[in-house]
């Protein structure tokens, strides 16, 4: 009997995967038996560390450096992802960068830097990998969300925007994708343990909203890694343009 749950065999894209929730599913997907290739844009350092620890679990993968923003960034690292491991069936697209702020405070740069990293970024990465996703026969898109997308974060009106608009583009994407066998779900994070995490987790607003997550913990970032290794399996091949909410009971 096959394991639905494993990706053996499978070739997988993360974008943002040297630190914090994006290095979780990098080594997630390894560990349910996919090859990665995953990008980066400063940490180099701690990209080399990944892949060691990608190839310590008995998986290849390989680090690119990518701007998400930029289209040709984009296409250049899909097409050595690809001539690296082979055709891609699985896009996560996990960069994103926050910057809480009260509302009053957010200038125009800071709008602008953040949907362009968390919603355009997701969109380009989408056009140039569907064709590829097709090519192989079909696959899965896994778009990381937020909790802030969907209740309004308290701190973050670009972010709490742009985390928002991604629920909407990734139902897009799963209407057009369904005929090349391509789904396309996000995994709405909630608050979460990781290095992007601890700034925002300081403020008061979110110390309050902390005290109303069911499990009365913060979340980890295998939590989210653990969601985004189902969807990108065929155990949900029936699933698609949902959203699944890794938050602790923290929303619903």
């Amino acid at each position: 009997m096959s394991n639905h749950f494993s990706l053996e065999g499978k070739n997988a894209f993360v974008t943002g995967g040297s630190r914090g929730i994006g290095r979780a599913i990098a080594i997630g997907l390894a560990k349910a038996g996919a090859d990665v290739a995953f990008t980066y844009r400063s940490q180099r350092e701690e990209a080399e560390n990944v892949v060691r620890e990608i190839a310590a679990i008995g998986r290849r993968s390989i680090a690119l450096w990518m701007d998400v923003a930029q289209r040709q960034s984009v296409e250049a690292a899909a097409r050595d992802g690809a001539s690296a491991l082979g055709a891609i069936s699985i896009l996560v697209n996990n960069a994103g960068i926050n910057k809480p702020t009260d509302f009053d405070s957010v200038t125009d740069q800071d709008w602008d830097d953040i949907l362009s990293t968390n919603l355009k970024g997701p969109f380009v990465c989408a056009q140039v990998f569907l064709p590829l996703l097709a090519q192989a026969g079909g696959g899965s898109i896994v778009h990381i969300g937020s909790v802030s997308g969907q209740y309004g974060g308290p701190r973050t009106a670009h972010y709490a925007a742009s985390k928002a608009g991604l629920i909407s583009l990734a139902q897009v994407i799963a209407r057009f994708g369904a005929q090349h066998g391509v789904r396309s779900n996000v995994v709405a994070a909630g608050l979460i343990a990781s290095d992007m995490g601890s700034a925002g987790l300081a403020a008061q607003s979110v110390q309050k909203a902390a005290e109303n997550i069911l499990l009365k913990r913060l979340g980890t970032t295998e939590d989210v890694a653990d969601a985004v290794v189902f969807l990108a399996s065929d155990a949900s091949s029936y699933i698609t343009a949902q959203t699944l909410n890794v938050n602790g009971g923290l929303y619903f």
